[in-house]
């Protein structure tokens, strides 16, 4: 057990938590004693993509397994996430340190992958004009290509939470040979079909951000809840104390979510406000509205008018769930409120090569506690250890 989670420990050695909140993956991981390493991926679409690497654990004393290893981030987070809570929890310590080549991306639009080969962000509106779909034609299969040419590998193995569980799921319709290049896929709180949603907050926040988006012309104004921008800076500001951070902060995680006392620890509270919200566009934020309130797992829906253009229909065209052929374990928690227990078994059922669904076995663990909790070790990474073994290669190239 964590019991001053992994930024505490940091702090400890005299690392100022202020400083930390300005380090990104590679230089928070090297603090701890992990050698990183930082790579550009550009699709083809022109976005330009950062990804971590941990080529090799601290904590590994055996032979780097062949597999690499992807693990993708969930909606207005980053790559940094799966480090908050320290080596003892975070589970981009936990993979390497258990020998593999361990990959975090980042999708377009967060602050990690917020550029562009022709467009700037922070003048070209149509920078912003993406739906997940795009994330999920472009950017999944231009990580996994660069991944694969860079370790000279054939397959990797996937990790995919709440927003990448779906987008694999996507990838899978829209771009199928990209399924033949993933062993396995674990998916954590995978947010695909979501009409059974019980958090009210994420369903006002996507329905605000589906209202506002057809009428915005600025191309700031369609990046949606950016790190920088006052919601983040006033959270950052407000949850640098450990009392507020504990009562007020840790209010706010259950609000958008579930409570589960002492699940994350206050110092990673403290430190993931230096770094959510990461950012996206309104209109991957309208998409997740919209899939609260359809039937069909579908694309983004124009309007009757703009999807004849775009789809040939007045409807938008819906995604083939049964096309994800790559053998899937699905991981998830009872108190989750934004991905249902319901949703996930609606998933379970339209996917043909399920090999389990597990649930955490803490009927308290939620959404949030995935990429965050201090448990992690225990609660998470036994199943997510045991069929990464059991899909990988076991010595080096």
């Amino acid at each position: 057990m964590v019991v001053n989670g992994g930024f505490q420990k940091l702090f400890h050695k005299g690392i100022r938590y202020e400083r930390l909140f300005l380090l990104n993956f590679t230089e928070i991981s090297t603090e701890y004693g992990y050698k990183s390493e930082e790579h550009t991926v550009i699709t083809e679409d022109g976005y330009v993509l950062t990804l971590f690497r941990i080529p090799r654990g601290k904590n590994c004393h055996f032979t780097v397994r062949r597999t690499p290893v992807l693990i993708m981030h969930g909606l207005l987070l980053s790559s940094d996430s799966w480090i908050y809570s320290g080596p003892e929890a975070g589970l981009a310590y936990l993979i390497s340190d258990d020998c593999y080549d361990l990959w975090a991306g980042n999708v377009r639009g967060n602050y990690c992958s917020r550029n562009h080969t022709r467009m700037n962000p922070d003048v070209d509106p149509e920078f912003w004009k993406f739906s997940l779909n795009e994330v999920c034609v472009y950017d999944l299969p231009a990580i996994i290509d660069y991944i694969l040419e860079y370790t000279r590998s054939v397959k990797l193995n996937y990790i995919g939470y709440s927003q990448s569980g779906g987008s694999f799921v996507i990838m899978c319709s829209e771009r199928s040979g990209y399924c033949g290049k993933v062993s396995v896929a674990i998916l954590l709180h995978p947010a695909a079909k979501m009409t059974n949603v019980k958090s009210q907050a994420f369903r006002i926040i996507t329905k605000a951000c589906e209202i506002l988006e057809p009428n915005i012309q600025n191309a700031l104004e369609y990046e949606a809840l950016p790190r920088g921008g006052y919601i983040q800076k006033m959270m950052h500001d407000i949850c640098q104390n450990d009392f507020i951070a504990d009562k007020i902060c840790r209010s706010i995680l259950t609000m958008l979510d579930s409570y589960n006392p002492g699940s994350i620890s206050v110092s990673t509270i403290r430190a993931l406000t230096g770094h959510f919200p990461a950012g996206t566009s309104f209109r991957v934020m309208a998409w997740f509205s919209q899939v609260l309130n359809k039937e069909e797992f579908q694309n983004f829906d124009y309007g009757p008018v703009m999807n004849m253009k775009i789809y040939g229909r007045k409807q938008p065209t819906t995604y083939n769930c049964n096309a994800t052929t790559a053998p899937v374990v699905i991981i998830h928690g009872e108190n989750d409120n934004i991905v249902s227990k319901k949703d996930v078994e609606w998933l379970k059922g339209q996917l043909p090569n399920v090999l389990e669904v597990v649930y955490v076995k803490n009927p308290l663990w939620n959404h949030f506690d995935v990429p965050y909790s201090q448990h992690t070790r225990e609660m998470l990474y036994p199943k997510i250890g045991e069929y990464l073994f059991k899909y990988s290669g076991h010595g080096a190239e």
